[in-house]
């Protein structure tokens, strides 16, 4: 029996809207000043930015998962549901791929040994378990949801070949800044590598002292994302092997590009907000680090770039004319044949 697409769609969004209810509860409690979780409320309010910041992004995640079941959705610019799913693509896929390794890593090497004195404002256990947890399921509900949207709004782009592509007069242009991004990956890649493998140079001392299993983890994912924007994205913009579907390449540029830009965004955002006034040199961000960061957001910013590119230029080029019989003597007529699906 043939399960119905919109209601698989439906649920989806609905269960990406319930798994923000308690992330978008704490961060309630933390910004009316009731540090639920916390240890120390005065330390919570020194994150009260960060906290509307994060409450912001995870209401975005709300509309988003609205737009994908909702009429005004299907009618919605295109920029104004992609830009943000990227982001959104790129921040819980990270955590989608990093959380079962850390927790394998766990099982594996047990429970790891805290070796600095706990903090006072140091989260509980069961806040982990219920942030996490929560964007596990969101992060899964809200990108099944967003592909059963794309099979409706985009059905073309997603059967489409490598070398659908045009050979446009950009084309050139997207070969540079594909390179260009594909050496700042690479940049990227290596420094996360090294401090995954436990290298220490370019980090807070503050940051080097507390490194852990976790922290680890992602730095690797980081890595391995880099190192896909540099496999991926050439093989758009250089047409290799065009006769491949282009959807693969094409999703792993995506969400390894949101992942870079979104979590280099992020932590430039988040060290800014934390380090404008720095207590001592232990907490001060080298300049290796800031560069890390911000060669991240380079990355994801010329993916994008590259990316709008190819595919306005496709969906041009893909509004062309089909002869069909005219009524009566003369030469055919002609009507447009969009890529895009029309709204029912």
């Amino acid at each position: 029996m043939r399960i119905n697409e919109r209601v698989v769609r439906a649920g989806a969004a609905g269960t990406a809207v319930a798994a923000t209810v308690p992330y978008l509860t704490l961060k309630v409690l933390w910004l009316t000043g009731h540090p639920v979780g916390a240890g120390d409320g005065a330390e919570m309010d020194k994150l009260w930015l960060l906290n509307l910041l994060t409450f912001g992004m995870d209401a975005i995640a709300v509309v988003l998962a609205l737009s994908f079941v909702r009429p005004w959705g299907r009618r919605a610019p295109a920029g104004l549901v992609v830009f943000p799913m990227w982001v959104a693509t790129g921040l819980l896929g990270t955590i989608l791929v990093a959380l079962p390794l850390f927790l394998l890593g766990n099982l594996v090497l047990g429970p790891e040994h805290r070796t600095v004195e706990e903090k006072p404002a140091q989260l509980g256990d069961w806040v982990f378990a219920v942030v996490y947890g929560g964007f596990t399921v969101q992060g899964l509900a809200l990108i099944t949801a967003f592909v059963l949207y794309a099979r409706r709004r985009w059905a073309g782009l997603l059967r489409a070949r490598i070398g659908d592509l045009p050979d446009s007069p950009t084309l050139t242009v997207q070969r540079v800044l594909a390179c260009v991004a594909a050496l700042f990956a690479l940049g990227v890649a290596a420094a996360r590598a090294y401090w995954s493998l436990g290298g220490t140079a370019g980090l807070p001392l503050a940051l080097a002292e507390e490194y852990n299993r976790g922290i680890a983890v992602m730095d690797g994912v980081f890595a391995v994302m880099a190192v896909a924007v540099a496999v991926a994205l050439p093989v758009l913009a250089f047409r290799v092997r065009p006769r491949r579907r282009l959807i693969v390449p094409l999703l792993v540029a995506w969400t390894a590009a949101g992942s870079l830009f979104g979590w280099g965004a992020w932590q430039v955002v988040a060290f800014g907000a934390t380090t404008t006034r720095v207590p001592d040199l232990r907490h001060a961000v080298p300049g290796l680090m800031s560069l890390v960061q911000l060669a991240q957001v380079t990355t994801g910013l010329l993916v994008l770039i590259v990316g709008a590119m190819a595919l306005t230029e496709r969906a041009a080029a893909r509004t062309t004319t089909v002869p069909v019989p005219a009524p009566g003597p003369g030469p055919a007529a002609a009507v447009p044949t969009p890529d895009v699906e029309s709204p029912r």
